[in-house]
């Protein structure tokens, strides 16, 4: 990573840590990358691959090793709910839109924002399902990743969102009375 960003002059690649189940992980992994010559800074972020229950919960702790958030909802989801898309015994159970997983994705991103980090997601879920791409909005989300089949519909249903959104603030009539965007 140092040769490509140093030697081949490539100052936009960035690295995003996978799986990273502690806080201490996250401390060894930042201070390996500093003693290899990668530190965080201006020119160079870190992100953390947030697919895993002790990334929410202790996002206040984890916020000093990175600079923002990739929401991984899928790995996310199966860990939240405890189980596995793939597994037909349990497979109905699966759903980003589960208020479990919503609640630890809303305060990922309250509590990243707190400290100035970014939050995005990757995952299916904004792909196909517009209210949880409305759920992410309304939530303060950075940015969202979608399938590459599903980029135009996406856009759409994010321009939607957000004309409402506006409309709401000026009209002073929102949905937050409404218990079906109470997350």
């Amino acid at each position: 990573m140092r040769k490509v960003r140093e030697e081949f002059g490539f100052k936009n690649l960035h690295v995003m840590i996978p799986f990273c189940r502690t806080v201490e992980e996250a401390a060894k992994v930042t201070a390996l990358m500093a003693e290899e010559g990668l530190r965080r800074g201006p020119d160079f972020k870190v992100w953390l691959m947030a697919e895993i229950p002790s990334n929410i919960i202790l996002a206040d702790q984890f916020n000093q090793y990175v600079d923002g958030y990739s929401i991984g909802s899928n790995d996310l989801t199966m860990l939240v709910l405890g189980c596995d898309r793939d597994n037909d015994s349990v497979a109905g159970i699966f759903d980003e839109r589960n208020l479990a997983v919503k609640r630890a994705i809303r305060h990922l991103i309250e509590v990243a924002h707190r400290d100035g980090k970014t939050v995005s997601i990757c995952g299916q879920a904004p792909s196909v399902y517009p209210d949880f791409t409305e759920f992410l909005i309304r939530s303060g989300i950075d940015s969202i990743s979608v399938n590459p089949d599903a980029v135009k519909a996406a856009k759409h249903w994010v321009a939607q969102i957000e004309q409402r959104i506006i409309l709401e603030k000026v009209t002073g009539r929102g949905l937050a009375e409404n218990s079906e965007y109470t997350w």
